[in-house]
């Protein structure tokens, strides 16, 4: 881990934040600073059109080797994108699931064919992909998957039974890879299939979830008879948990410095809030905000030691639980500095902001694997203790 920049990483940064001035304005103003799917200024359409003029730009694929596309930049340039890109108000990215965790599963598992034909989909921000992993009774267990897959023997398609739940996006994509049981009769991780699914298909029901903040980022998808090519599997049917252990794996990566970027500029708008209504003059409450700007500066060593081949793979079991009960312990805080005003709606946009961070991150230490579950693989795969 280098945290001193060279002159070239220097000049990368500049450009990035130079395109980002001329870009990411006119048309694209409203997506400034937009948290995501139901988040003021966030319109599914406009965020897809902003995701296409990424392609055009060059943003898209930065570290994908070039055979496929990419600019197969170093890892330190692709941090650098992801943090400027924060820093500049780039809104949350609608494509992140296809290009961040697909695209380098497909290049590790699937044949030149499935390549061929759904990487520069990704690539150009024009094929967008959901996650289809949870199910009501297989959430931070997801070896106790349930959703069936068979495969029709006249056809030759895969044919699909179960349900997915808090998936997100799914109502503004186009598939969503599935993680079923294609051996009947087996259990846990034995007889799983990793399957490319197109959801817009007679088989396919979405149902939107509506979360506390009012917003429905997260999807219930349920597959009654859904149907997908015979060829579209990752890996050989038995080998999907392999595969999508391998998926999961690519979440770790310069993406999550951008999420700590969007973390950051969370933090600052705290900080201006206190400095307005006075609050950062309660010693306690400096503290603590102090407390917080420490605590992303470890979050953020952490990452960058985490990152990239030769990293610590122990090291990196903490992540998750580390940066939700950091963002959980910022939302409470939010709600302290805004005191008496933390209830209401007082109509400013940077108090609503800050309300909509503490009902948001509620759900951090829950999804993607909660507290005890986070706990628990640290202790099992990570310090290799008995169960």
């Amino acid at each position: 881990m280098n945290l001193q920049e060279t002159e070239v990483e220097k000049a990368f940064r500049t450009s990035v934040r130079a395109w980002m001035a001329a870009n990411l304005c006119g048309e694209f103003e409203p997506l400034r600073n937009a948290g995501g799917l139901g988040s003021p200024g966030y319109e599914p359409a406009l965020a897809k059109r902003w995701e296409q003029h990424l392609a055009q730009g060059g943003w898209t694929g930065l570290g994908w080797p070039r055979a496929h596309g990419g600019r197969e930049l170093p890892l330190a340039q692709q941090v650098i994108f992801h943090e400027e890109y924060a820093r500049c108000g780039g809104p949350r990215r609608l494509g992140h699931i296809g290009e961040t965790l697909l695209a380098p599963t497909l290049m590790a598992h699937g044949s030149s064919e499935l390549q061929a034909r759904f990487l520069p989909g990704i690539l150009a921000g024009e094929t967008y992909w959901a996650q289809g992993y949870s199910e009501p009774g297989a959430g931070s267990d997801l070896a106790a998957v349930r959703t069936r897959a068979r495969i029709d023997p006249e056809t030759g398609e895969w044919v699909i039974d179960g349900q997915k739940v808090w998936t997100s996006w799914a109502q503004e994509s186009d598939w969503i890879f599935v993680l079923a049981r294609s051996e009947a009769g087996s259990v846990r991780h034995k007889g799983l299939v990793l399957l490319l699914v197109p959801l817009r298909q007679a088989g396919v029901t979405i149902r939107p979830i509506r979360q506390i903040t009012g917003d429905s980022e997260f999807n219930e998808v349920f597959l009654d008879g859904a149907r997908t090519e015979g060829t579209l599997s990752l890996g050989a049917p038995g080998q999907g948990w392999a595969v999508a252990m391998y998926l999961l794996g690519c979440e770790r990566g310069a993406s999550t410095l951008g999420q700590q970027a969007h973390f950051k500029s969370e933090l600052e708008q705290l900080i201006t809030v206190a400095q307005r209504n006075g609050a950062v003059h309660d010693p306690l409450l400096r503290q603590r905000l102090a407390h917080a700007a420490l605590g992303l500066e470890t979050l953020r060593s952490h990452a960058l030691r985490t990152s990239g081949d030769g990293a610590p793979p122990r090291a990196a079991s903490i992540s998750k639980y580390v940066w939700s009960n950091w963002r959980r312990a910022l939302g409470e805080l939010a709600m302290d500095v805004l005191g008496r005003e933390a209830d209401i709606d007082a109509g400013d946009p940077l108090h609503r902001t800050l309300q909509h961070l503490w009902l948001e991150s509620r759900s951090d230490t829950l999804y993607a694997g909660s507290n005890e579950i986070q706990l628990n693989m640290m202790a099992e795969r990570a310090l290799q203790m008995p169960r």
